[in-house]
């Protein structure tokens, strides 16, 4: 006679997620998915197709967060009632069911719960990726789009929105850089913790001597912002270049220039956008990742006074936060939090939710320190 008791499992995970609800403030979410919906039907909504865009996007976001938590409450419950079903008509297979349906759950509970922990300031809003490629030739360059199809990958099993908006290809393999946004609720500060250098060593299939090469990809991370007008760049401080978008190879896939690259002269930073339809569209697209960079900076830079005269001096992310390793020992290390995974083909397939949580967790701790 079967005697499926997941009792003490399911009580475990009830317990978290109880947790879980308080923070999410369940009843405040509820408010506010009823405000936006409220704003989302007025007649003149789309009178300001910015504003328009601003509301249907947060009241979608809202709307999936509940959606999360209110979809584990209706699976813990469905959970036990098959559980008693297994053990009434004494069927193995619905049993089989039932722990691979718990199994799944504590999966999703966990990843809900490390969404908890992102309270920083800007952690709820969708993020923008930059990578670049760094040191090592063709295979620098072809790590880089390994990165990209990655992250592409990453967030293709989330079901996320992506949007790439900038790509330059490398003359032999791979990519210079590119950049994508990810619309997404707490795309952010999920993605934050991927910040920093990646490095890769395998056996380069570039060269001919077969030897070990290592080459880098530096990946940056920053919040989308909604209002990013607290930055005003005088207009004799950008220097603004276009050019004719480009895919692969340098083979022209637009014959308009309406391709733009702003530099920001006193600081050097530069953003280019090439996959709008107009000019004026890249234009606009470009300066506000440029006035959210020059936010970020500003605020880093306040922060590292702070830090400096409070006598502290400590290193943020530094370099080399992740290595890859393709030649004998098939490894991902993450040289922050010692996670590591023995399947780099996974990882590179887009399978980063372990990292990521455990880079979460990472930070939450050196924050609380």
């Amino acid at each position: 006679m079967l005697e499926l008791d997941l009792s003490s499992e399911i009580a475990d995970l009830r317990s978290t997620f109880t947790e879980i609800q308080a923070v999410v403030d369940v009843p405040a979410l509820t408010e506010e998915i009823a405000r936006l919906s409220e704003q989302a039907g007025a007649p003149d909504l789309w009178d300001d197709p910015e504003q328009a865009q601003k509301v249907t996007s947060a009241l979608s976001h809202r709307q999936a967060e509940l959606g999360r938590v209110t979809a584990i409450e209706r699976r813990l419950d469905d959970l036990e009632v098959l559980i008693e079903l297994a053990n009434e008509m004494d069927d193995e297979e619905s049993a089989d069911e039932a722990r691979a349906e718990l199994s799944a759950l504590a999966d999703v509970i966990a990843q809900l719960e490390v969404q908890t922990l992102l309270d920083g300031e800007y952690d709820d809003r969708g993020a923008v990726i930059t990578i670049r490629s760094g040191a090592g030739g063709d295979d620098a360059t072809d790590f880089a789009e390994m990165l990209l199809r990655m992250y592409l990958r990453w967030a293709e099993r989330h079901k996320y929105s992506v949007k790439v908006m900038d790509t330059s290809y490398a003359e032999g393999a791979g990519i210079k850089s590119a950049t994508f946004e990810v619309d997404a609720p707490y795309a952010y500060g999920t993605l934050s913790v991927e910040a920093g250098t990646h490095r890769l060593a395998r056996i380069s299939p570039f060269g001919s001597a077969d030897k070990r090469q290592t080459s880098f990809a530096a990946v940056e991370v920053i919040p989308v912002m909604e209002e990013a007008q607290e930055v005003e760049i005088p207009e004799n401080d950008i220097r603004v270049d276009v050019f004719r978008s480009s895919g692969p190879g340098g083979q022209s896939v637009n014959t308009t220039d309406s391709a733009v690259r702003l530099t920001h002269i006193p600081t050097g930073i530069v953003v280019s956008m090439q996959n709008e339809k107009s000019q004026i569209q890249n234009r606009a697209a470009a300066m506000r990742v440029l006035q959210t960079r020059l936010l970020l900076l500003k605020r880093e830079e306040e922060a590292a006074k702070k830090k400096e005269l409070a006598g502290v001096i400590t290193a943020s992310w530094g370099d080399q936060m992740r290595s890859y390793f393709l030649y004998g020992q098939q490894l991902v290390k993450d040289l922050r939090t010692g996670y590591e995974v023995g399947n780099p083909a996974s990882v590179f397939d887009g399978d980063l939710d372990g990292l990521i949580a455990a880079g979460i967790r990472w930070r939450k701790r050196k924050d609380d320190d």
